[in-house]
């Protein structure tokens, strides 16, 4: 888990990408919370995910206790932090494969996706 301050923390603890399903949700029990921030190897929030989406995955037909967050980034939802600069958003936007851009409030949490519209 990621101890470093950082504009996401308000948004709950932080895992890498390469943990595993079993042991995000273990994180999830031991910080008595609901979801997680999912940070990519550079330390940058990526996404948030929730008890009840990884509880699917594990109770998921194809679930084996190799798959990592990484490889169920369907299930995750977007995250971006209110100062990430419009570059920051179109990285996490491309690697995650999203069709707009993340969206999140003052406090780090996430509201949706920004709708561009021309």
């Amino acid at each position: 888990m990621q101890t470093a301050a950082h504009p996401a923390d308000a948004a709950g603890p932080q895992v890498w990408e390469d943990m595993t399903v079993e042991v995000a949700l273990s994180v999830m029990t031991a910080a008595r919370t609901g979801h997680l921030v999912v940070c990519d190897e550079d330390g940058l929030p990526t996404g948030l995910v929730t008890r009840d989406r990884l509880t699917a995955v594990r109770d998921g037909s194809g679930y084996t206790d190799r798959i990592r967050l990484r490889d169920i980034a369907d299930v995750i939802g977007s995250f971006a932090s209110p100062p990430a600069t419009r570059a920051e958003a179109e990285r996490a936007m491309h690697r995650r494969r999203l069709g707009a851009p993340p969206v999140a409030d003052g406090h780090g949490n996430a509201l949706g996706d920004l709708a561009l519209s021309g």
